[in-house]
């Protein structure tokens, strides 16, 4: 039987053998008994190809990765192996980046509430600060902020769900044009080393519209800037962005050709005006552990309600809310019945009290069973990164797979861990 389409959807070393679903050279079935579930799975070989796609892409960029997608200690140091800074946004992550190593203009920190603690522990780390307020510059200079870019709304709207554009009029994010010329020039002012501009213009982008839209609009006001402050950025730093697929029918998102058309419109852009050349900083997180991560699930229970058949599995939204949040959509394969050929429409629910607790409306598996593993791809980020305790419910764990290797990278939580943070 020839391999599930879906695979495609998986990290590169899935594979299905004997019905089993192999990731890393390892069965998932032999994964969930040893590490339990609901488990993310993440894929090494993955994690370092998409690194390293973006810097071959991209050689003359600075790459930093996005740790909002999945902050943990391992990832980043795995990341800095591969040449990679963070960019990192609270304390929380500061310190994740702190454990992993990195520091210097490896560190990018970003927050649209920064606290002066956060402020304190960005200096003292030498990290780039990027300005989000008028207000945050003397909190900056307090807190002996060293290096700093100013991030510029220009008003473009991304083609993808309001709950992750970023770059649009009326944004929380960033300032737009007039309060950024006033914030570069109070920056300066102020003894701040204002070394460039910052754009981030959504999230789950397929393509480089909106990306390049907005390059534009910053290369005028980079022109503006030099004509009216005598000042030129050294840094551009346009974000990130750059979508994951999720199910067969959303588009590809190539993450080396997404990434050089955006540093090709930057070179285009800044030439168009007379710049002189600035060094292009990147900040992706999903594009690069998204696909390299698979959810597996056991499941629980199967409900046939002639309409509907929903097959209830042992996570859901506290493991993974984006399917509740902003409509995510995901498919699954039977992990270990992977050669069996598709028998019915159901519906992935989670085990939590709430009807909208719905993982997957619609997906074609074999005829379900109780205690049946599925196994959701492209759950590596924004997953246990946005994971809650809802329900009082421990979060899982997550591993790193390689040549038959498995490594926990972090550990599942227990009702002890929980209870531990209760007074009576």
């Amino acid at each position: 039987m020839s391999a599930p389409a879906e695979l495609e959807l998986f990290p590169d070393s899935a594979r299905v053998e004997g019905g089993d679903l192999v990731l890393g050279g390892l069965a998932s079935a032999e994964l969930a008994e040893k590490f339990g579930t609901p488990l993310v799975v993440y894929c090494e070989d993955t994690l370092r190809a998409r690194a390293r796609e973006i810097r071959d892409a991209v050689p003359e960029a600075s790459v930093v990765y996005a740790s909002k997608a999945f902050p943990n200690v391992a990832l980043l140091r795995l990341f800095t192996e591969e040449g990679l800074g963070a960019d990192v946004a609270s304390l929380g992550e500061i310190a994740f980046a702190q454990a992993a190593g990195l520091r210097g203009e490896q560190l990018v920190v970003h927050g649209n509430a920064k606290s002066d603690e956060e402020l304190r522990a960005a200096a003292d780390l030498g990290a780039t600060v990027v300005l989000d307020a008028e207000d945050e510059i003397p909190r900056a200079v307090t807190s002996r902020v060293a290096r700093v870019l100013v991030r510029v709304t220009l008003g473009v709207e991304a083609d993808t769900h309001e709950a992750i554009q970023t770059g649009h009029h009326g944004s929380k994010f960033g300032l737009p044009v007039d309060a950024s010329l006033r914030a570069v020039e109070a920056a300066r002012q102020a003894g701040l080393q204002t070394v460039g501009l910052h754009i981030h213009v959504g999230s789950q982008l397929a393509n480089t519209t909106a990306h390049e839209a907005t390059i534009v609009e910053l290369a005028s006001f980079a022109r503006r800037c030099r004509d009216e402050l005598a000042w030129t950025p050294e840094v551009v730093n346009v974000g990130g962005g750059f979508g994951v697929r999720h199910t067969l029918d959303e588009p590809p998102a190539p993450l080396g050709e997404l990434a050089r058309t955006v540093a090709d419109t930057v070179e285009r852009a800044w030439s168009s005006h007379d710049l002189p050349t600035a060094g292009l900083l990147l900040e992706p997180g999903r594009a690069l552990v998204g696909q390299a991560g698979v959810t597996l699930y056991r499941v629980r229970s199967v409900k046939r309600l002639g309409d509907v058949t929903w097959v209830a599995v042992d996570g859901g939204m506290s493991d993974n809310p984006r399917p509740h949040l902003y409509g995510a959509r995901y498919t699954a394969l039977s992990a270990a019945r992977g050669d069996e050929p598709a028998a019915e429409t159901v519906s992935v629910a989670g085990l939590h009290c709430e009807s909208g607790d719905v993982l997957i409306d619609d997906v074609a598996l074999p005829e379900p069973r109780l205690g049946d593993l599925l196994a959701i791809p492209a759950t590596g980020a924004y997953t246990l990164a946005m994971s809650s305790n809802y329900n009082a419910t421990p979060r899982p764990a997550a591993v790193l797979v390689q040549d038959g290797d498995a490594r926990a990278i972090r550990r599942r939580e227990t009702i002890g861990d929980l209870l531990s943070l209760e007074h009576e």
